[in-house]
């Protein structure tokens, strides 16, 4: 086994858990599947990380934060605060698009525990109230007249869109996603 010192160890072993669970879920990603495709000992997965839980756990913060920061920079890339908004599906759209879509990791992963308090669903709810808060920033931007209820119908068209497009197979979820948005909130 390949062993490569410090936290450039960890950051392997944290991408390819983030992959391999976002292809084939939690339960299917054993740690003999982990060490095999990250190439490292299992000496040295429980050096960093206690148990699966945690280096579960580990990997979708790291997924939460850089899908966060992809979604901003995608829809700062739009003038005006009408179009951001709508950004908001076109940032979708691209990602739908992409050869390693598979819908939400965080309702993927969510839908694998039934306890509402396990950290994997306590996790995505944090996420989904990034995602909210975001969509409420852009909301109150733009003036929406109740930007609550407004970030709430577009987490909604959101959520709504990934699923349909893992579900259905049908990337135009984006697009159809985004008119909604549009007449919602009359842009």
């Amino acid at each position: 086994m390949n062993d490569i010192p410090g936290n450039e160890t960890r950051d392997i072993i944290l991408d390819v858990t983030e992959k391999l669970i976002y292809r084939h879920g939690i339960a299917a990603t054993g740690m003999d599947l982990l060490v095999k495709t990250a190439g490292v000992s299992r000496k040295s997965i429980y050096r960093y990380f206690a148990n699966k839980d945690e280096l579960v756990i580990a990997a979708l913060q790291r997924r939460d934060e850089r899908w966060m920061q992809w979604l901003r920079r995608e829809v700062e890339r739009s003038e005006g605060s009408g179009e951001r908004i709508l950004a908001l599906f076109s940032a979708l759209k691209a990602w739908f698009d992409s050869t390693d879509f598979r819908g939400c990791a965080f309702i993927n992963t969510s839908g694998e525990t039934g306890d509402p308090h396990d950290p994997v669903r306590l996790l995505a709810k944090a996420h989904k109230q990034k995602l909210f808060e975001y969509a409420l920033e852009l909301c109150k931007a733009h003036g929406t007249p109740d930007p609550q209820q407004q970030a709430a119908h577009l987490l909604i068209l959101i959520d709504g869109a990934i699923t349909v497009a893992l579900v259905m197979g049908d990337s135009t979820a984006a697009d159809k996603a985004q008119s909604m948005a549009r007449t919602l909130l009359a842009l």
